[in-house]
């Protein structure tokens, strides 16, 4: 069982706060399965109150436009003490609020999950706005006021900014990464923690403040920053692995739990750490009503030990706008693993890229790099999407996931200069006072020690001992993978995904091709410096 050690309090000097929201979405009906009646959603919800009421936290509630307008629920949520619960906007799209809009309903249930019905995306730039309206003006009739926090699996950037220059919303939250769940894939972002969304794609992190929609967009779900992301590798889907309390294996284990609120409150985090906490009502309190209680024991512990920060959606989302202008760097350090697999990861999210590295059985590589550009447009900014699926990217250089296999597990791979994959003891990472996160590689099939160094807008990797001018990245990948590079020089990789061309450049060190190799990147001077904030083509 896993424990909290007497860390630093979240008011000690130097120590980032860590951040929680209990966020529940709520639903009026669920056509997919017959047992789940309006009065068992509804009763969820009732649930969720009492149990976060037994511990005087605070909450946010955000309704579903069916929901929203049921007396029942409106009853609830204005019966709910102000200065502990808030009451907000889900944003998907039922049937009752296409047709108070003048629109038809193209669904086939009452609430269809569908990309193309039940989500902004699969209307017009003119439809949205109409649906946008006529949610805020019944919202405002039934609780005297606009809502501040709108959330949903994912909104639309038009939708967003519609929203925040109308309506004065303040925060909004989406899914986690994910490929192909409910047959939504958002792949590449930043990761962990909250952001501020391009104007012309609200999946993709601005770099700008005069390109950003000046509203947060937080993570939701709380991912397994380890075991989630290479869940069902080769198999195009990924499994969900994540702070849910109805999942088992995630957030309905106690084990679990303990483990990832150990690492959140004890590991470094550059800045600020974040999770979200809470269940939509489609789940129904009979299944996620242990991993609540789990969690809400959990939340309790580490408020009064003063490691964490409850507050709302729009508490966090006016905190955020208060200290950060545009997206700050932040972190995830996982030093421990809860599986016999004694994984070790370190996830970095900045305006410019994110990026993960993957310690296993002693050797270390780039899982996943990926590039962010505020000038992609989005594919459903000005067109509405036809399909039942819908599909958000940020640009790869590398992508351990899509270009793995059943057998190839794809990776930017330290090697020695005689082509064997260095092996080493465990991580250490820090924090420093310059706002960088610093990991600390000691290495002993050549003794030395890798040192990566992540800041905002590069990567600096470097090498002491015996590997001095012995050492360089290799990158491998399933021999079917689809790479997008387009062209390798020494300084600059230049590479064209979904029909959008980007660069890498390097400060330090080279790019080279060779047969059957994909990449490599060889140091300079013992340095490889790769400069993520140059969108020069």
């Amino acid at each position: 069982m896993f424990r909290f050690s007497h860390g630093k309090k979240a008011d000690s000097q130097n120590y980032s706060p860590r951040i929680v929201n209990i966020i529940n979405f709520v639903r009026q009906c669920e056509p997919r399965i017959d047992w789940i009646t309006e009065e068992v959603l509804f009763q969820t919800v009732v649930e969720q109150i009492k149990i976060i009421k037994q511990y005087n936290f605070k909450a946010t509630f955000l309704l579903q436009y069916d929901a929203l307008i049921d007396p029942r629920y409106q009853k609830l949520m204005k019966e709910l003490p102000a200065d502990q619960f808030e009451v907000g906007a889900w944003w998907e799209i039922p049937q009752p609020l296409v047709e108070k809009s003048g629109l038809k309903w193209r669904g086939r249930f009452p609430w269809d999950w569908h990309a193309d019905v039940g989500f902004a995306t699969g209307y017009t730039p003119e439809e949205r706005e109409k649906l946008i309206d006529t949610y805020m003006e019944d919202f405002k009739k039934i609780f005297g006021c606009y809502p501040k926090s709108v959330g949903s699996w994912f909104i639309d950037a038009h939708s967003l900014k519609y929203m925040y220059d109308k309506y004065g919303i303040v925060a909004s939250c989406n899914c986690k990464d994910q490929v192909g769940t409910d047959g939504y894939t958002l792949w590449g972002g930043y990761w962990s923690g909250g952001y501020y969304p391009s104007q012309v794609n609200a999946y993709m992190p601005a770099q700008n403040p005069e390109k950003q929609i000046p509203i947060p967009i937080f993570r939701m779900l709380g991912s397994d920053p380890i075991h989630q992301y290479d869940s069902g590798l080769g198999t195009g889907n990924q499994r969900v692995i994540s702070l849910e309390p109805v999942y088992e294996k995630g957030g309905g284990d106690e084990r679990w739990c303990r483990w990832y609120f150990d690492w959140f409150v004890n590991e470094p985090a550059l800045n600020y750490a974040y999770v979200q906490v809470g269940q939509e009502n489609s789940f129904t309190w009979k299944r996620m009503a242990r991993g609540y209680e789990i969690q809400m024991k959990i939340l309790d512990e580490l408020v009064k030990s003063g490691k964490i920060v409850l507050q709302t959606l729009s508490e966090t989302g006016k905190w955020f706008k208060k200290n950060y202008q545009v997206t700050p760097p932040t972190s995830v350090v996982v030093l421990k693993d809860h599986s016999e697999k004694n994984l070790k990861t370190i996830w970095f999210n900045s305006r410019f890229y994110r990026v993960n590295l993957l310690w296993e059985q002693g050797t270390l590589r780039f899982r996943d790099i990926h590039l962010f550009d505020e000038n992609m447009v989005s594919d459903y900014l000005k067109e509405p999407g036809t399909s039942s699926q819908c599909f958000y990217y940020t640009l790869p250089l590398v992508d351990g996931f899509y270009w793995s296999s059943l057998e190839t597990i794809a990776g930017l791979k330290f090697k020695s200069g005689d082509g064997k994959e260095l092996n080493g003891s465990n991580l250490v990472a820090t924090n420093s006072p310059a706002g960088q996160l610093l990991v600390r590689w000691p290495t002993s099939s050549l003794a030395g020690e890798i040192s990566v160094q992540f800041d905002e807008n590069s990567l600096i990797i470097s090498a002491t001992g015996r590997l001095e001018d012995n050492w360089y990245l290799e990158l491998s990948t399933a021999p079917e993978a689809d790479l997008p590079f387009l062209k390798i020089e020494p300084e600059k990789l230049s590479g064209k995904f979904r029909n959008w061309t980007y660069v890498v450049r390097l400060k330090t060190g080279r790019f080279i091709k060779e047969q059957h190799k994909p990449l490599k990147i060889i140091p300079h001077n013992n340095r490889i410096v790769i400069d993520f904030s140059s969108r020069e083509k």
